[in-house]
């Protein structure tokens, strides 16, 4: 399986989200830590342990 995290760098730390759950914020000091973070997030998420999280939509549009 395979998740898209988004994310920035801001003050020395990695802040992301997973592109689907963007109202899951973490952050780490490397990206590895960021991604263990969000996929402990995600499988939270995944074993209804977060029974509010909704997934966002993409709607892809060509311009």
């Amino acid at each position: 399986m395979k998740i898209n995290i988004v994310y920035k760098e801001e003050n020395g730390w990695f802040v992301g989200h997973i592109q689907e759950y963007p109202d899951y914020e973490s952050q780490g000091k490397t990206l590895e830590e960021l991604k263990d973070n969000l996929v402990e997030i995600y499988n939270d998420i995944q074993n209804g342990l977060v029974p509010d999280a909704e997934p966002s939509r993409l709607l892809e549009v060509a311009i």
